[in-house]
């Protein structure tokens, strides 16, 4: 008995020792973690964003955590983020490999797409590549701007016919955000009940939950459950759908282009593999399908989670919502339609807009990075290959850096004057060389459809749906939660058709 007891007992201390996590020397500080599980305990799965602010407020801007044996450096503050992402950006700019969403990414170990591959010169050749694909496109040209006004008019056509009733926009929202990348990706307009559509939609709507959610956290930790039939599988089964669907799309597109003649982003990618030939060129067609789900997620979900949060926002804030409305009448007096350029024309809307991107936190913890090398941060030591979670949501909410850090308030975007300005703390998109590459086109978007609703719309919050819950559910990216709205048909004014 007392030889069982004492093995027990020796077992136990060789677990303490040898199965705990120690920081390296010059490490952040932080927790002190448990043995296997790390700092698991320390945060609310559902939605850890609070407890990270917490921690941060214990342990400095930079702070480490374990998730599971995985030492992982936590980054806050405005001056703590320019410093790793702009100032020591390549030290700061590569991707961790082998957590979830890399294997639901990347169906072949070589076609890890642009957002998650390393910072190497695959990621150089694909993001300039991409940016200079979608110049070519119209982004920031009139071209862009008359297809997202185009579907616009398909969104008020539905809005149209829900006048006087209670709706969940949820749905529109993400499929005419969708609809827009895809004219980009495939030169096709779905039905917003389209199979495809609809399929794309419920992908990057239930998987972003997944990713960043207890399932996620639990795969990444735990390599040895990997294969077990625990929930994280539903993620899996549908980024393999959607492979298979990408896939298709890419066929079609092989058998009708005409090379050097591109209609869409597929036909570009093509041509580009065309004129590199055979040589040792990162351009592949499994690379090209990661892309295209790397810019039809970015793409669809960010944008029409926004959309989501501005509605419920101006519907609760209807005094916000008619000045908007006297801007927009004022400067679009006579025209038919909104453009772009008139941005400049419109300060409080612009004010209006950015304060719904800030207090929306659509993308809390931006894309997890990784170092590239030994580095220091802010004093401490960080070696090569630990994954560093940029927490967006402490600048975007940071004390000292807003005039009301913690309440939706378009006077954050407003100087004595009036006039709209952009305060340095104002990052959604993230900074330095992994910024979202979708930047120009989600704000084109947001600007166009935000103007043109509320021109012909007034959106109401109803009676009986009781108080509005402005706490977000989170993911990857964080959406509102469900809520009803109403929508109520404006007096028609001149040119406003």
């Amino acid at each position: 008995m007392f030889a069982s007891v004492a093995l027990l007992l020796v077992a136990v201390l060789l677990f303490l020792v040898l199965g705990r996590n120690r920081r390296p020397k010059g490490f952040p500080p932080g927790p002190e973690p448990i043995p296997i599980i790390g700092n698991l305990l320390e945060l609310n799965l559902e939605n850890p964003i609070a407890d990270l602010n917490r921690l941060a407020k214990q342990y400095g801007n930079v702070y480490s955590l374990f998730i599971g044996p995985r030492p992982t450096v936590i980054i806050n503050g405005m001056q703590a983020f320019k410093e790793a992402l702009v100032n020591k950006a390549a030290d700061f700019s590569g991707r961790p490999q082998n957590l979830m969403v890399n294997h639901l990414i990347q169906m072949k170990a070589d076609a890890p797409g642009v957002v998650l591959a390393d910072y190497n010169h695959l990621w150089r050749e694909q993001r300039r590549f991409g940016l200079m694909t979608l110049r070519n496109f119209g982004l920031g040209k009139q071209l862009m701007e008359r297809s997202i006004l185009a579907e616009i008019q398909r969104v008020m056509k539905i809005l149209e016919q829900s006048v006087g009733k209670a709706m969940n926009p949820k749905q529109l929202f993400h499929s005419a955000a969708s609809n827009i990348i895809c004219q980009v990706l495939f030169a096709k307009q779905f039905g917003y009940d389209d199979e495809f559509m609809k399929f794309f939609v419920n992908l990057f709507r239930e998987t972003s939950k997944i990713i960043n959610g207890r399932w996620g956290m639990i795969y990444d930790t735990i390599p040895i459950v990997r294969n077990l039939p625990l929930p994280f599988n539903k993620a899996f089964k549908m980024f393999r759908t959607s492979y298979e669907k990408r896939m298709e799309m890419l066929a079609v597109s092989k058998k009708t282009r005409v090379p050097g003649k591109p209609r869409h982003f597929i036909d570009c990618y093509l041509d580009e593999m065309d004129k590199r030939g055979d040589d040792a060129s990162s351009f592949s067609e499994d690379q090209l399908c990661s892309f295209l789900l790397d810019l039809h997620f970015a793409g669809t979900d960010t944008t029409a989670n926004t959309m989501l949060s501005a509605i419920l926002y101006l519907s609760n804030n209807p005094q916000i919502q008619e000045r908007c409305q006297q801007e927009i009448d004022q400067v679009l007096e006579g025209k038919d339609d909104v453009s772009f350029e008139c941005r400049d024309q419109m300060p409080y809307v612009q004010a209006v807009i950015h304060e719904v991107q800030r207090t929306a936190d659509t993308v809390p913890l931006s894309v997890f990075h990784c170092t590239t090398k030994d580095t220091e941060l802010m004093g401490y030591s960080i070696p090569r290959g630990t994954v560093v979670i940029p927490n967006l949501s402490s600048v975007l909410n940071e004390e000292g850096q807003w005039k009301s850090p913690h309440k939706f308030n378009p006077e954050n975007f407003l100087n004595e004057k009036g006039e709209f300005v952009k305060p340095e703390a104002f990052m959604p998109f993230s900074i330095g060389p992994r910024m979202c590459l979708g930047e120009g086109l989600a704000r084109m978007e947001l600007f166009l459809m935000i103007v043109s609703l509320l021109r012909r719309f007034t959106f109401i919050w109803p009676e009986d749906a009781g108080e509005p819950d402005y706490n977000p559910v989170f993911g990857a990216t964080q959406t509102p939660k469900p809520y009803t709205m109403k929508v109520q048909l404006r007096k028609t004014i001149k040119g406003n058709n």
